[in-house]
């Protein structure tokens, strides 16, 4: 399996990936027995089972893909390119174990199906794992939580020929919870979570969600609006837990809706992890897809009476126009696009592409709107586009914003009132509120002050 050649390999990484997984593999042992010991002490351990999972067949051979995890997390920290890249997947495997460990202690879970003898090969390799393995350590499956950790990053390291293997295989592990009788089926999508949640933490390619914002302010909106998913938050839970059954999928939305609440109440737009090509990360799209899909959604029906773009004017043969977020198709009708909503994709877009990410329903302070404004005459100034986007979910106020702020500063316009105006008049449906335009006027205010001095 070939690894990728442009990829060149820092020296000494895996030296340290050795020193690494000699601290990994005994904390992993150490703390899953723990923990088995722990719910095998218990009076009582309940299950969380399907009637249908009673159908689930019992295929022996699918213990050689269970086993074949053990491997892939060692070469993992083998492999890696870089030290940085090593750290990060140190920390994901080292959390995953952490929130893992946690969730078995608090809310201890069995397996209820008693496997009959098997023998042979693979009845061998069912031995061994009986022999520090108990029914216990069930949601999340801890298999799952690595496995999501471990498939990020092998097919990050094959060749696009390789990549179906990688998946392939994977997929095996995966069916082989059930399929060996390990774990019952409320254990994978929690897996998953946990495993997202892992990678999300530590991410290869975007901004940490430890790191702040530099020029984030928290206001009296963003307190607002993180309350309001907190609560849809809590009431998704409280329905999960009193109804039980498949009610409880709802606590996937419930996860999604409360990180969206913590972003936020900590003003961090990119929590969302929107990467430069304007595509989430693979974590990010897991944790999130029931809110960007309940985003888009909202996009589409807010704007349903003006689906169209709108074309503000022309600049220096640049036809600039304000919009929601394009799909596949608008987007190809443009040269260059300006993203600033953190909250959705971008499907597609042409190699002109920059953004200012905001979140939504929120007002955009003076630094921010300069900054946006610099980034968009950059954009300009280098690709020379014909056709330019400027937008955000529904092309109404951050982007009305940050195209009025680009106005000001590049002398396209004399006033708050004139570029309002001029953007008002292409799309007379736009939204900005008082608080935003006193944002406004303070840019029109710095724009001056630079030009005296």
């Amino acid at each position: 399996m070939a690894m990728r050649d442009s990829i060149t390999r820092e020296t000494g990484v895996w030296k340290r990936g050795v020193l690494y997984l000699l601290c990994l593999a005994p904390f992993f042992f150490l703390t899953y027995g723990f923990a088995n010991q722990h719910a095998a002490g218990l009076a009582d351990v309940r299950s969380i089972v399907f009637a249908w999972e009673h159908h689930i067949p019992l295929w022996p051979w699918t213990i050689v893909p269970y086993w074949s995890i053990d491997l892939f997390y060692g070469l993992s920290l083998l492999l890696c390119w870089s030290r940085f890249e090593l750290r990060q997947q140190a920390l994901r495997l080292f959390t995953a174990q952490v929130i893992s460990i946690v969730c078995f202690v608090l809310f201890p879970l069995k397996f209820s199906f008693e496997r009959p003898p098997l023998e042979g090969f693979f009845g061998l390799w069912f031995d061994v794992l009986m022999g520090f393995d108990k029914p216990f350590n069930q949601a999340p499956s801890l298999h799952i939580v690595l496995l999501i950790i471990l498939w990020d990053f092998y097919r990050r390291h094959v060749s696009a020929g390789w990549a179906w293997l990688v998946h392939l295989w994977c997929a095996l592990i995966g069916l082989s919870v059930l399929t060996t009788w390990q774990h019952h089926f409320i254990d994978i999508p929690t897996g998953l979570l946990v495993g997202a949640l892992c990678m999300w933490l530590y991410p290869l390619a975007v901004k940490s969600p430890f790191e702040r914002d530099a020029l984030a302010v928290r206001t009296a909106q963003h307190l607002r609006i993180s309350g309001w998913y907190l609560l849809a938050c809590m009431l998704l839970v409280a329905v999960a837990f009193v109804e039980g059954g498949g009610w409880l999928w709802l606590l996937y939305p419930a996860v999604s809706l409360l990180l969206v609440a913590l972003a936020y109440l900590l003003v961090r737009p990119h929590w969302f992890q929107k990467r430069e090509d304007g595509a989430m990360t693979v974590a990010s799209v897991l944790l999130f897809a029931p809110y960007f899909a309940g985003a888009w959604i909202n996009s589409r029906a807010w704007t349903r009476a003006h689906p169209q773009d709108s074309r503000v004017g022309e600049w220096q043969g640049v036809s600039l126009h304000l919009g929601r977020i394009p799909s596949a198709r608008d987007a190809a009708e443009y040269d260059a696009l300006f993203d600033c909503a953190a909250e959705l994709p971008v499907m597609r877009h042409p190699a002109a592409y920059a953004q200012h990410l905001s979140l939504d329903m929120v007002t955009l302070s003076a630094a921010q709107l300069v900054l946006a404004a610099e980034r968009l005459d950059a954009l300009i100034a280098l690709h020379e586009p014909r056709g330019l986007l400027v937008f955000c979910a529904l092309g109404y106020s951050r982007s009305a914003a940050v195209l009025c702020a680009w106005l000001i500063t590049s002398g396209r316009a004399d006033s708050v009132d004139a570029a309002v105006a001029l953007i008002r008049q292409a799309r007379p449906w736009i939204v900005l509120r008082a608080e935003q335009l006193v944002q406004l006027q303070r840019v029109a205010g710095m724009n001056k002050g630079e030009r005296v001095r």
